[in-house]
């Protein structure tokens, strides 16, 4: 601790830091920055508040938080040879087994015991280790809080309250010496508990059913209930003090009895050594890479085709936010994978900003601008930009399907789905999976088991089938999306999200690169109206053909068939007849089938012979048959159409509905203008106004760089020197009566101005009080350089800068003794 007597507060623990140690607490526990203490006595307290000691115990590993627990149980201060005793025993059991135990606990505990002390859990040199008065608290054991260790009271705490006649009836039964004296019995039946040979000797006297009851509650709980008239082995262990009343109901077996039957050990399973991540297949690490590489295009294009999907608008928002399970079935069924995998996709391309809703008034889904950007880059930097997005994001799209604290169901794109564990679990993960060889894949249970030892959770069951809670189901989580997104292969690691965990997306990028099929320019013609994509095509080709024609089946090689209707989708966005066969030609490497050339004419001939303008809406054909044959049509009878010309029809209907209805009446009408020109439907002109990915959610306080933290610990020492520095009374004499924490100076003006004038000349510092416009009093040791104008220009120790202060906002000054001078 750097001092050569043992402090006797936290706070002078807490002093006694170097700089170092000081910004390693910060760091470790960021929400005692949040604002910066004044002085280290305010650090000490904000570190013993419940709130952050609760916070400081969760991330502790959990040989840390066993030796926490094991200093909850011992006395106040405990000596470190107490302390390893109480998690090794008194190796009255000693095997083989038990000592190898034993050798990595001693081993482990100056590691975990320098853990606790940097994080200001415990403090005091090691023939006084104190816990945190609040971590005692919160860990020591109590009826409504048992303890972790499974430990009850003290045989002092059991009888506080206790009737001096049932302890001398206790101490009789026990076959000690009865006193009167409350206190002596106590401690005759402490000793007798803590006496190895005399509570053996005891032991050996009891019944054998009494010794059952015991073993029940050994390991803990230590509370039972008995009866108005109990049996005969429980009244053996009551009348001698092994079982102490709790309450009329509740007996309770006192720490020290357990002790000795647990042979002085706090913990039955201490677990000072991290369990191992195992394998459990080896591969070829280059067919790995090959698999992940394979299953990252997949997810690319993936999410490129939802997004597709929803370029004139995706489904409608619900009410409360997210997607409704009719929309989240729809965009399962358009991806062809499960609902859950569907939900993951949806809330990638959300994470990733590619996806928000368009803020109107029937509130939609769609691209966002940040889209047309993402869908240019190579596919290598799209999967970049999506595992990033993966990694950061807290938005938990395995909770979708499940319900809120109020019940409610969570939906995909929904609120409540953000966990600030995610990301932090997500890398861990990870970074557990890349300790292994390349190629190798890591057993889940062993995964989540080195999970639980680094982050346990208080009181929760370290089984390794026990995945109830948050951070096990994450994990598993994380294993299954790294699968789908190409993070691993088979299990394994690839050797490109080891760069990204490394060194970042570009080398992520150029190392995936080679592993990703080669974009191509053409495609085979069916005569069966089909094309047959071999690989993925280049964005030009992919984008037409994705018009011209409807995707039939996806895999290795993609199939999309011609149809009426897809034809006349493409003619619609603009490209003519002339065109279509040009582009056909032009990519094809088989000859364009005549029944394929014979479909774009025959559809390129019909389309746009009738035109919808609106009237409401109408409909105009230079042909009057054809108009004629629309109206005798008993189908045409829900537009509501009558003749306004020969040439022309006015209908009750919008446009757009005109023109579905009449295209299910197997016609082709094009839509016009205003001004009688083809209105032309391009693809993909739907998106959201410009939207910034959702912020993740942070876990706590964010963890400060070095250079806030550099500046944190210069503000707290200067602040803790204006807090406890010597000063001079008016003779110039040590004063004993201003100083502490919190006491201002109080001097008139005219003794602070001819002080402070003073100063200047002699370029000393000064201990002054200064209350701001706030109201907010402050002590701080300044050098004054100039006064002037009712103002005092000077250098503040406190704030490590120049300030100018009013004169009459200066309480009192008083000169610093000449060894506190900063």
């Amino acid at each position: 601790m750097g001092t050569t007597t043992s402090p006797r507060t936290l706070a002078e623990a807490i002093r006694a830091r170097d700089d170092a140690s000081l910004a390693g607490l910060l760091r470790a526990r960021p929400d005692l920055l949040t604002p910066v203490p004044g002085d280290m006595t305010q650090l000490a307290t904000r570190a013993g508040t419940r709130a952050s000691v609760v916070r400081a115990l969760e991330h502790l590993d959990r040989f840390a938080l066993q030796t926490a627990e094991a200093l909850a149980v011992a006395p106040d201060p405990a000596p470190y040879e107490t302390l390893l005793a109480l998690l090794t025993g008194d190796g009255q059991d000693d095997g083989d087994q038990r000592h190898d135990a034993d050798t990595a606990i001693t081993d482990a505990l100056p590691t975990a015991l320098h853990t606790l002390r940097e994080q200001a859990l415990v403090w005091g040199d090691d023939d006084r280790l104190r816990l945190v008065r609040t971590a005692r608290e919160l860990l020591a054991p109590s009826p409504q809080h048992p303890s972790p260790t499974g430990l009850g009271p003290t045989v002092a705490e059991a009888t506080a309250g206790m009737s001096p006649g049932r302890l001398q009836d206790i101490l009789a039964s026990a076959g000690l010496h009865a006193t009167h004296d409350p206190v002596s019995a106590v401690a005759a039946l402490t000793e007798l508990f803590t006496d190895r040979a005399r509570m053996a000797a005891l032991l050996d006297t009891a019944p054998a059913e009494a010794l059952s009851v015991l073993d029940r509650l050994v390991w803990g709980p230590p509370y039972g209930e008995v009866t108005a008239n109990p049996t005969p082995p429980v009244r053996w262990l009551r009348d001698r003090g092994l079982l102490l009343p709790v309450s009329a109901r509740t007996v309770v077996l006192p720490r020290e009895a357990a002790l000795h039957l647990r042979a002085g050990r706090a913990h039955h399973t201490p677990e000072p050594l991290p369990p191992a991540v195992k394998g459990v297949a080896q591969r070829d690490p280059q067919a790995v890479d090959s698999l992940a590489a394979g299953q990252a295009f997949l997810a690319v294009s993936t999410v490129e085709e939802l997004l597709t999907d929803w370029n004139q608008g995706g489904p409608a928002a619900l009410r409360s936010g997210g997607l409704s399970v009719r929309e989240l079935k729809r965009t399962a069924t358009a991806l062809d994978v499960p609902e859950p995998v569907a939900a993951f996709w949806t809330e990638l391309a959300y994470a990733a900003g590619l996806l928000a809703s368009d803020g109107e008034a029937d509130e939609r889904y769609a691209p966002t601008p940040a889209y047309d950007d993402w869908a240019e880059l190579p596919a290598q930097e799209r999967w970049a930009h999506l595992a990033t997005a993966w990694l950061t994001a807290t938005r938990t799209a395995g909770l979708v399907g499940g319900q809120n604290a109020k019940g409610r169901a969570l939906s995909a794109l929904g609120p409540d789905l953000d966990r600030s564990a995610a990301p932090e679990v997500r890398r861990r993960v990870l970074a557990l999976l890349a300790t292994l060889e390349p190629g190798t894949a890591a057993d889940p249970q062993t995964v989540l088991a080195r999970l639980r030892w680094e982050r346990p959770l208080r009181g929760a069951s370290a089984s390794a089938d026990n995945t109830s809670d948050l951070r096990s189901r994450i994990a598993l989580w994380t294993l299954s999306e790294s699968e789908l997104l190409g993070i691993t292969g088979r299990g394994a690691l690839a050797a490109h999200t080891r760069a990204l965990l490394d060194s970042g997306p570009a080398e992520a990028a150029a190392l995936l690169a080679p592993l990703l099929p080669e974009p191509l320019d053409h495609v085979l013609l069916q005569a069966d109206l089909t094309a047959v994509a071999p690989g993925p095509l280049e964005r030009p080709l992919a984008d037409l053909l994705s018009t011209l024609a409807d995707i039939e089946s996806k895999g290795g090689a993609t199939v999309y068939r011609f149809t009426p209707g897809s034809v006349r989708r493409a003619l619609d966005a603009g490209q003519s007849a002339s065109d279509l066969h040009a582009f056909l030609a032009a990519h094809s490497r088989t000859p364009v089938p005549q029944p394929l050339s014979y479909l774009i004419d025959d559809v390129a001939r019909r389309h746009g012979r009738l035109r919808i303008g609106a009237a409401s809406s109408y409909v105009r054909c230079d042909d009057e048959a054809v108009l004629n044959e629309i109206l005798a049509d008993k189908r045409s009878a829900p537009l509501r159409l009558r003749r306004l010309a020969p040439t022309a029809l006015a209908a009750q209907v919008d446009p757009a509905s005109l023109l579905d209805g009449l295209r299910e009446m197997g016609y082709a009408p094009a839509a016009e203008s205003a001004e009688g020109d083809v209105l032309i439907t391009r693809a993909g002109t739907r998106r959201t106004p410009p939207r910034t990915a959702p912020v993740p959610v942070p876990e706590g306080p964010p963890v400060p760089d070095a250079t806030l933290l550099d500046a944190a610990v210069r503000a707290i020492r200067a602040g803790d020197t204006a807090a406890t520095v010597a000063r001079k009374d008016q003779d110039g004499a040590p004063d004993a009566t201003q100083t502490g924490p919190g006491s201002l100076p109080r001097t008139t003006s005219a003794e602070t101005l001819a002080t402070v004038q003073a100063a200047v000349l002699t370029g000393s510092a000064l201990w002054i009080g200064y209350v701001n416009a706030d109201g907010a009093a402050s002590q701080r040791v300044i050098a004054p350089v100039r006064v002037e104008g009712g103002f005092v220009t000077a250098y503040d120790h406190t704030a490590d800068e120049v300030r100018t202060y009013p004169l009459h906002r200066i309480t009192g000054v008083a000169e610093l003794a000449e060894d506190a001078t900063p």
